[in-house]
C-alpha cells in the first residue's frame, strides 16, 4: 500500500510521527516530510496506526 500526504490539510501536530517514526518526520518548519511512501509487512500497520491517530486526517493508505 502507499501513504498519501493532502499536505494543504496537514497542520503539524506530529501525532503521525510519534506513531511511525521510521515512516516520516516534521522537518524544522513543521512540515511532514514521508520517509517511506510504500508500506507492507510491520510498516503497514504502523501506517495504519499514522493515519488513525491524524487528528485533521491528511494521511491515508491507497
Amino acid at each position: 500500500m502507499r501513504i498519501e500526504l493532502d499536505r494543504p490539510r496537514c497542520e503539524g501536530h506530529g501525532l503521525c510521527e510519534e506513531a511511525a517514526p521510521r515512516l516520516m518526520h516534521l522537518d524544522d518548519d513543521g512540515e511532514l516530510i514521508l520517509d517511506v511512501v510504500e508500506v507492507e509487512g510491520a510498516d503497514l500497520e504502523t501506517a495504519r496506526n499514522a493515519v488513525r491517530v491524524c487528528p485533521v486526517v491528511a494521511l491515508r493508505l491507497a
